[in-house]
């Protein structure tokens, strides 16, 4: 099982992090293009402060959302708003979450997300983690990938790896950083095995979508194409 204890603490100090960043933001900065196609940092934060809600909904035993088109739905009408009004929203959803973790429950129980993904409930903490550190990322305003803590990163890789692991579209393909650190994954699709070297920074973004891998070096073939998360 997961460490919730350390994930929240971890997850106390990401939010602390981004709530700075957004803080410097003013209204035009907030309107201007995120590292998202299609989203402005309004979009990423309003998306932050939303999911803070449904995964506060999960830990309470609620759906996560009332369905996909609700969840789109809310990012876009919450998107446009002034900073001020998206830094406070961002700041009191966070805390309903801190708020719905320390009600005690069993946290070993299993959890229902989105799509009908099912998880321990001592995992959401650090999905929740995920979600603030690389959106903090993605809304382009100095925090990168190289600036995120080194723990986070190899457990988001491990993460990720899973998630491929098996996947039809996804050779099987082999990973390694610069400290040793070996993980696995695809294995679905015909084809490979594919090695694939680069810092953990770089692996982390081109499993994330977030870079296009051209900075990982690859043996044993192509670098494989990734779907969509």
């Amino acid at each position: 099982m997961a460490d919730h204890v350390h994930d929240l603490a971890a997850l106390r100090e990401a939010t602390d992090r981004l709530l700075g960043a957004t803080g410097k933001l003013d209204d035009a900065a907030l309107a201007a293009p995120s590292r998202l196609p299609g989203w402005s940092r309004g979009h990423v934060v309003a998306h932050l402060s939303r999911n803070a809600d449904a995964l506060a909904n999960v830990l309470r035993g609620r759906p996560m959302y009332a369905d996909s088109e609700t969840r789109d739905r809310d990012i876009e009408r919450d998107a446009p708003r002034p900073q001020a009004e998206q830094q406070a929203d961002l700041t009191a959803s966070a805390a309903r979450f801190v708020e719905a973790a320390a009600t005690p429950a069993d946290w070993s129980r299993t959890v229902t997300l989105r799509n009908g993904v099912t998880d321990s409930a001592s995992r959401v903490p650090f999905r929740r983690r995920a979600e603030v550190e690389l959106h903090h990322v993605d809304l382009g305003v100095g925090y990168e990938l190289e600036d995120l803590p080194e723990e986070f990163i190899a457990r988001e890789i491990d993460f990720l790896a899973e998630r491929f692991a098996g996947h039809p579209e996804v050779v099987s393909t082999g990973l390694a950083d610069e400290t040793g650190r070996v993980w696995t994954t695809g294995g679905g699709a015909e084809g490979g095995p594919v090695g694939v070297r680069g810092t953990a920074p770089e692996l982390l973004g081109w499993l994330s979508g977030r870079r296009d891998g051209s900075a990982l070096a690859v043996e044993g073939g192509t670098l494989p194409a990734l779907p969509p998360l």
